[in-house]
């Protein structure tokens, strides 16, 4: 148990409940890997299980009908998949896919259910941590819209950075060409551009930050903004 409870604490909201909610969490979670491009859920897909990632970063995606595709929101450690349920919702609102691979555990929804009822905590933090979510996919819609590529990237690139600890993560120009709704071309010039600042290195689809501050700077303003609407819910 205490194995398990350890790895649990990667998870934010885990992390941010009661020692009794996170051993009663700890009893009934299942640990498994993420990997890239797994499809977690469809658009509209029956909710059977709350997901708690650790390590990687998951994706919802808006979709076109003529096969373009940009991320409404992204979840890492700070967060969980299946926020709608807490507000009456049963279904997953986007196709939800893995874009870095990692660790996450998963809650099903009974559990979920009996996990607010017995802790007050646990409906706590995931309340919070969904108006948090709500920020954040409202802030995608300006900045899909206002914004240069470059800007766009690195606002992805920092937020990565922030999930995963400062550690080298996997993400193809293909990827995040599909995450921004960005040509692939735009990426390749975009990940150059910061390479030659000395930003990043990319090499194989393993990127690696360099200098935060640099890509802070040719980041958009909404980094911080969804940055302290996700601090709000520690």
């Amino acid at each position: 148990m205490t194995d398990r409870l350890e790895r649990l604490t990667k998870n934010r909201i885990v992390c941010a409940t009661r020692p009794e909610a996170q051993a009663f969490l700890a009893s009934r979670m299942d640990t498994r890997p993420l990997e890239a491009g797994s499809v977690l859920y469809e658009k509209s897909q029956n909710f059977t299980h709350a997901i708690f990632p650790h390590t990687g970063i998951i994706s919802l995606m808006a979709e076109m009908s003529d096969g373009r595709s940009v991320e409404k929101a992204s979840i890492g450690n700070e967060g969980f998949l299946g926020f709608t349920y807490l507000m009456g919702g049963t279904d997953s609102i986007s196709r939800t896919i893995v874009q870095v691979p990692g660790i996450a555990s998963w809650l099903t929804m009974s559990d979920l259910d009996e996990a607010m009822q017995r802790f007050v905590c646990v409906r706590e933090v995931m309340l919070r941590y969904s108006k948090a979510l709500i920020i954040q996919l409202m802030e995608s819609v300006a900045c899909n819209t206002l914004h240069t590529a470059e800007q766009r990237v690195s606002r992805w690139l920092l937020h990565a950075d922030d999930r995963l600890g400062g550690a080298d993560f996997q993400l193809t120009q293909k990827a995040m060409s599909e995450v921004l709704g960005v040509r692939r071309a735009t990426i390749s010039q975009v990940c150059s551009d910061l390479l030659e600042f000395e930003a990043i290195i990319y090499s194989r689809g393993i990127i690696s930050i360099l200098n935060r501050d640099i890509l802070r700077n040719h980041a958009c303003s909404c980094y911080d903004r969804v940055t302290e609407a996700s601090i709000s819910t520690d």
